[in-house]
């Protein structure tokens, strides 16, 4: 009797990954990041301390202060109507009249406790939009704070 060897044919091994599932997922990680890029890329530009705590050394210029007292209203330190509240307006045009006498002028914001945050930040974008380098927070230090 003769036997027949049956040849086992083997199969080939597949190499291929199937990539369909990371392109959904990299699809839907795509979408999220186009959602999210704009929100995160228009906030208002400002210059941070790189130190925990510390007065802040005087510059070689002065800088401008801008004042948001406790009913949202602006005040600026220069010009001849210090102590008579700004509009939008009235801020961003004095605010460039200096900045392009003196284009490194620092702009400070003093903003009151009791005032809306968005009236604050309001400010700070108007100076940008005025051309300021720099746009600054004061603040009080805690140990400093009036009851």
């Amino acid at each position: 009797m003769v036997k027949h060897s049956r040849r086992r044919t083997r199969r080939r091994l597949m190499a291929e990954i199937n990539v369909v599932p990371y392109i959904d997922v990299m699809l839907v990680l795509l979408v999220i990041f186009m959602v999210t890029a704009p929100l995160i890329t228009s906030g208002v530009k400002i210059s941070l301390p790189q130190v925990k705590t510390g007065a802040i050394t005087g510059p070689a210029t002065e800088s401008v202060v801008i004042t948001v007292d406790q009913f949202g209203d602006y005040y600026i330190d220069i010009g001849a109507e210090k102590n008579q509240p700004a509009s939008d307006q009235i801020l961003y045009d004095r605010l460039r009249v200096v900045l392009e006498y003196q284009p490194d002028t620092p702009i400070l914001v003093r903003g009151d406790n009791s005032v809306d945050y968005g009236r604050v930040v309001r400010a700070m974008a108007i100076a940008q939009k005025a051309g300021a380098p720099e746009v600054g927070l004061i603040t009080v230090p805690p140990e400093r704070r009036e009851p």
